[in-house]
C-alpha cells in the first residue's frame, strides 16, 4: 500500500481569526509530519462553511494514494458519523476516518494552560467547561468525559455546559454557579477549537472570566501564533492510527 496522505477536515468558519488559526494548525502539522518523516502530503478541507469541501480536498491529493481523514473536531458527532462518512464513501481511493481530537489528556493539559493564563484559581473559582454541544449523545458524553478529566487534573469540581443542543446551557450554568458561590468568581474554560461565533457566545454568557479557545487568535501583527504542541501531537497520532487501519484493511484484502 502506498503511504497515506493526511486530509485534515475542520468544521469551517466565516470568522477570519478562526480561519487563520486552523490553517496554521494544518501547516504546523504538515511541518512536524515532514520533520518526523511520518507523512508527505497534508491537505486542509472543511465539512461546512468554507472551501475546499471534503470532495475537493480528496480530489486534490495525488492520484491513487490512500487518505486518512483526521477530523479537526473535538468530538465525533454528526459531522464525523454522518457527513464525513457519506462524503468519503465513494471517492475513488482508499479512505479511512480517524477518531476526533477528543477526549484526550493532552487537551486537558491545554485547557489547564488556558485557565492558568487567565488567572483561574480552581480552589476559589467555580470552573465551567463550555462546549458547543451536539444532538449526538456520544459527542455529549465525550465532553462530559473531558469535564471529568479536567476535574481530576485541577483537583476541583468542573461543571460541563453547552451552547446548543444539550443541557445545561452555559449561561444557565454560570447563573447557577453565581447563586451557589456569590463571593467567588465564575470562570469558563473554553472547550472550543478556535475563535469565532461559538467563542463569542461563550464570552457573552456573563462569566467573570472566559478563557481562550484551544487555538488562540492571531497576534497584533495579524499572524496566527504557533499551534499548541498538544494539538499537533494529537492530530499526528490520529493519523497514525488511521494509517494502521488502512494497512490492516489492505492486508485483509490481500
Amino acid at each position: 500500500m502506498s503511504r497515506a496522505a493526511l486530509a485534515a477536515i475542520s468544521h469551517g468558519t466565516s470568522d477570519p481569526a478562526g480561519q487563520a488559526v486552523v490553517a496554521r494548525l494544518a501547516a504546523d502539522v504538515a511541518a512536524e509530519a515532514a520533520r518526523r518523516g511520518q507523512v508527505e502530503e497534508v491537505r486542509l478541507g472543511h465539512v461546512d462553511v468554507q472551501d475546499p469541501d471534503v470532495a475537493a480536498t480528496l480530489d486534490a491529493l495525488p492520484e491513487g494514494i490512500p487518505a486518512v481523514v483526521v477530523p479537526v473536531l473535538l468530538s465525533a458527532g454528526y459531522h464525523v458519523n454522518v457527513d464525513l462518512a457519506r462524503e468519503t464513501a465513494d471517492v475513488g481511493r482508499e479512505v479511512t476516518i480517524s477518531g476526533a481530537l477528543g477526549p484526550d489528556d493532552r487537551l486537558v493539559e491545554l485547557l489547564a494552560e488556558r485557565l492558568e493564563a487567565v488567572g483561574a484559581d480552581p480552589r476559589a473559582d467555580a470552573i465551567i467547561l463550555g462546549a458547543a454541544g451536539s444532538s449526538d449523545p456520544a459527542a455529549v458524553d465525550d465532553c462530559r468525559d473531558m469535564g471529568r478529566r479536567l476535574a481530576a487534573r485541577l483537583d476541583a469540581d468542573v461543571e460541563v455546559a453547552f451552547l446548543s443542543a444539550a443541557e445545561p446551557r452555559v449561561r444557565d450554568a454560570v447563573a447557577a454557579a453565581r447563586r451557589q458561590r456569590p463571593e467567588g468568581r465564575v470562570v469558563v474554560a473554553s472547550y472550543l477549537l478556535a475563535p469565532g461565533y461559538f467563542q463569542d457566545l461563550l464570552a457573552a454568557a456573563e462569566a467573570d472570566v472566559t478563557a481562550a479557545p484551544l487555538l488562540s487568535g492571531p497576534q497584533d501583527s495579524g499572524d496566527a501564533p504557533a499551534s499548541p504542541r498538544q494539538l499537533v501531537e494529537v492530530m499526528l497520532d490520529r493519523f497514525a492510527a488511521g494509517e494502521r487501519a488502512l494497512t490492516a484493511r489492505a492486508d485483509d484484502g490481500a
